[in-house]
Parts: C-alpha cells; sequence; structure tokens
C-alpha cells in the first residue's frame, strides 16, 4: 500500500517555517535553506546561553568595582572583606543594592573595612 505523506509533510514543514520567521529572503521561505539556518541559530543559542552567564557576572562585577571605588576601595579588597564578614550576597545582589541604595551599600563597603582591619 502507497504512504501518502501530505498531511505530516505539511505539519511538519509547517513548524520549520514559523520558527525560522523573521529571517531575510530564502533563509524563511526555502526549505532547505531553512533547516540550515535553523541548524546554525541552534548552535548559537546553546552557546549564547552560557555566554550569557559569563557576560552577567562581568557586568555585575564592572558595577560593583565602579561603586567601590567611588567610597575609597577596589573590588578584590572589598570581596575579601565581605568574606572575612560572612556576608553572603552574591555579585547580582550587590550590584542591584549599589545601583538602587547607595547608602546601604555604603554600609556593605564598611563593615567590609572593618572585617579587613580587624584580621589585619
Amino acid at each position: 500500500m502507497r504512504v501518502r505523506l501530505g498531511k505530516a509533510r505539511h505539519r511538519s514543514k509547517k513548524r520549520l517555517f514559523k520558527e525560522a520567521r523573521g529571517n531575510v529572503g530564502g533563509r524563511s521561505k526555502l526549505l532547505r535553506t531553512v533547516k540550515e539556518t535553523l541548524v546554525r541559530a541552534r548552535a548559537f543559542a546553546t552557546r549564547d546561553r552560557r555566554t550569557r552567564k559569563r557576560e552577567f557576572r562581568a557586568l555585575w562585577i564592572t558595577r560593583i568595582s565602579a561603586a567601590v571605588s567611588q567610597l575609597g576601595m577596589n573590588y578584590s579588597t572589598f570581596m575579601h572583606g565581605l568574606l572575612l564578614a560572612k556576608v553572603e550576597l552574591n555579585r547580582k545582589q550587590l550590584s542591584e543594592i549599589a545601583i538602587a541604595n547607595p547608602e546601604v551599600f555604603s554600609e556593605i563597603v564598611e563593615i567590609a573595612k572593618k572585617a579587613r582591619s580587624a584580621v589585619a
């Protein structure tokens, strides 16, 4: 018996074209090109999910460093002071505090300074 793939093939192609929407030219209109485009796009998506984590961490560190340097300290000594003071705030939280509540952040910096001076 002959098998007809009309409905299944149409559904499969429709799914691919829907995912490729927004691409330019044949990348959203031609089946072979769409398949190649999606393979590449999925590879980039996988790679960049990991890269995004690195980039955000670098952003938070830059923000903290800028805020701490205004208060007369550098990033590494600040983080070491927090470690000694057993303050368990991650870099994302510290960055948000530095932006939203500078007065609270300056108190945290003072805690780090005291912890460093107590050890030294």
